[in-house]
């Protein structure tokens, strides 16, 4: 599912640049024992009326690679956004423990599409590429109480469909089935190594 809209640029020393605060992807990008810089993308992530999952996911992650190109010229940038799919509806981050609650109880015992999106874009010639990832995950027939336990020790308030993979979120999922492990987690690390790779960047 990759898209490719970039050619190689040929300059060497181009900064790579995660737009991202979260500390996961950071986390993430850092296995791959490169140098980059961290800078927050401030855009609205509102969907657009009928979009789709991956239309959203996508575009948003180009957007927040592409927000950043005057800041960082003659870099590579990464985007990447998560959007969860349940029976056709998109969940967004919950925000509210209120609405956390709503989320994981519509959630119990479902399975549940993620889109993660991710994007390269090159700053020194204004192309990117473009990669959507689709993880489904099936999640436990837990409790109400278990549902406040969990809220309350992870407050995943901010993560679409508000539970957290990469920590204690792992306790609510029954099953996870993906092409990269990565990927659910909010950057799909095989995808961006085929990218970097496009681009003459060498990991190895």
């Amino acid at each position: 599912m990759m898209k490719k809209q970039a050619t190689l640029s040929g300059v060497e020393n181009r900064r790579l640049v995660l737009a991202s605060t979260s500390p996961y992807r950071k986390e993430l990008l850092a296995r791959l024992g490169v140098d980059f810089t961290v800078a927050a993308p401030n855009l609205d992530e509102t969907p657009l009326a009928d979009e789709s999952a991956a239309q959203t996911s996508e575009r948003l992650a180009i957007a927040k690679a592409r927000v950043l190109a005057e800041q960082f010229p003659n870099s590579l940038i990464i985007g990447s956004d998560q959007v969860a799919l349940l029976n056709g509806a998109q969940l967004g981050k919950p925000g509210t423990h209120e609405r956390a609650v709503t989320q994981l109880q519509a959630m119990r015992g479902q399975t549940i599409e993620f889109h993660t999106a991710l994007a390269l874009y090159n700053t020194a010639t204004g192309e990117h590429q473009s990669h959507v990832d689709i993880t489904n995950v099936t999640m436990r027939n837990y409790t109400d109480a278990q549902i406040e336990s969990y809220l309350l020790r992870d407050q995943p308030y901010n993560c679409a469909g508000s539970a957290k993979v990469e920590a204690l979120g792992i306790v609510m999922i029954e099953k996870v089935e993906t092409t990269d492990s990565s990927a659910i987690i909010g950057l799909p690390l095989i995808a961006l190594v085929t990218m970097l790779n496009q681009e003459g960047f060498a990991i190895l």
